[in-house]
């Protein structure tokens, strides 16, 4: 059976991300636990970690619990589990974050998050609504996605990529934003799939089949 851990450090998403997960999983096909504790990791075929606020704040809650970076590092990087980072929870992947202060991230992707700023007067910051995808190339986690489709975005900070091939989808927002980052079993989204209607059931459904 597929486990889906879906990391409980404080963050506030946590019951959404569940439910959506629970939409698309099949009975008796998939179980979903929020989880506090590193034990369930190691259990778990696929991890998530959810992210709503500041980069430091929840790169605190997770330092918070005790044994879960440790053991987040050791079956991600060691053992190779599926893993989906979600909005601040795709920033923690990379080296840096630049919001009120420089913060050590999880290092696992190569680039900083950094303010978003926009030359368009128009143009609210942080970047909140609908706003349209574009794939940058195939991918599975992408299965059934195309551009021009629609995802929910919350964010005043983004990653600045370091390697491009990260990329797999980008969306536009006074200039060229990472949606979605991949490298081999590492995936993280900026914009928030339980809030994304069809596009993001698809995308977790996605990767619940990997």
């Amino acid at each position: 059976m597929t486990i889906i851990a879906i990391i409980d450090y404080g963050s506030g998403n946590l019951r959404s991300v569940a439910k959506a997960f629970e939409r698309i999983a099949q009975p008796g096909g998939a179980r979903i636990e929020v989880t506090r504790s590193p034990a369930m990791l190691a259990t778990a075929s696929h991890i998530v970690l959810p992210g709503v606020g500041a980069f430091a704040d929840c790169m605190a809650g997770l330092r918070s619990q005790g044994g879960m970076l440790e053991t987040l590092q050791q079956e991600i990087l060691q053992r190779k589990k599926w893993f989906l980072g979600i909005c601040v929870g795709m920033q923690m992947l990379f080296e840096r974050g630049h919001e009120h202060g420089v913060y050590e991230g999880l290092g696992w992707l190569k680039g900083e998050v950094v303010s978003l700023h926009t030359a368009h007067s128009t143009l609210k910051i942080p970047h909140m609504g609908w706003n349209t995808l574009e794939v940058a190339r195939d991918h599975p986690l992408l299965r059934g996605i195309a551009s021009g489709d629609h995802a929910y975005f919350v964010h005043g900070y983004h990653a600045r990529c370091t390697d491009a091939r990260d990329v797999i989808a980008a969306t536009a927002y006074g200039q060229s934003i990472a949606a979605v980052v991949a490298k081999e079993h590492i995936m993280g989204t900026q914009f928030h799939p339980e809030k994304s209607q069809d596009v993001g059931l698809r995308l977790l459904s996605n990767f619940l089949s990997l």
